[in-house]
């Protein structure tokens, strides 16, 4: 082999992958703004986490805020609440499954009102107010037969701990990740 054509491999080689690098950069700048846009917005982001302040929150009643477009409630329960939703057999339950992220690694658990309360004493239960069945937002406060919540749009029932007892929603009303950072402040996400 001449020494012209050892040269001529060495320039080609050059070229190929000069192009091939140029290629590349050209594909992620042209798909780069197609991954980004799917990012959330600044907006959605700055709402992904926020805390609430309980404190003005008497026993008996509950606190609604809008958490990433969605009602949340949270709401203070009385010992009679409490002993009713931990009175209740888990098997005769329509959803017997507590979608809690808060637990463990967020695999499904029993929905005993133990795996859906906040805190220990279960004093207070946190949920994202969106009936299971349609979307629609149920009326608190011991509404309906359970004395929990009542989605008067199609007659879904949950009870205090905000398990589906009677109605079409299929599911118990979700819990989301939330945790104590004081006594009287619960932060969401």
């Amino acid at each position: 082999m001449s020494h012209a054509e050892d040269h001529e491999g060495t320039r080609r080689d050059f070229l190929y992958y000069a192009t091939a690098g140029a290629g590349a950069v050209a594909t992620g700048a042209a798909v780069w703004p197609m991954v980004n846009q799917m990012n959330p917005a600044a907006d959605v982001r700055a709402l992904a986490s926020i805390q609430v302040d309980i404190s003005g929150v008497e026993e008996g009643t509950q606190l609604t805020v809008k958490w990433l477009g969605k009602p949340v409630f949270f709401r203070h329960r009385t010992a009679k609440e409490i002993e009713e939703a931990r009175a209740v057999d888990v098997d005769t339950l329509i959803d017997r499954t507590a979608q809690n992220p808060n637990l463990g690694n967020g695999a499904p658990v029993p929905a005993t009102d133990q795996n859906r309360a906040l805190d220990e004493d279960g004093k207070w239960l946190v949920m994202i107010g969106v009936c299971t069945h349609l979307g629609c937002v149920p009326i608190g406060n011991g509404s309906g037969e359970f004395d929990g919540w009542f989605c008067p749009c199609h007659g879904s029932h949950y009870d205090s701990a905000g398990r589906i007892r009677k109605g079409p929603a299929p599911q118990n009303l979700h819990v989301p990740v939330a945790a104590f950072v004081d006594d009287t402040t619960i932060k969401l996400g």
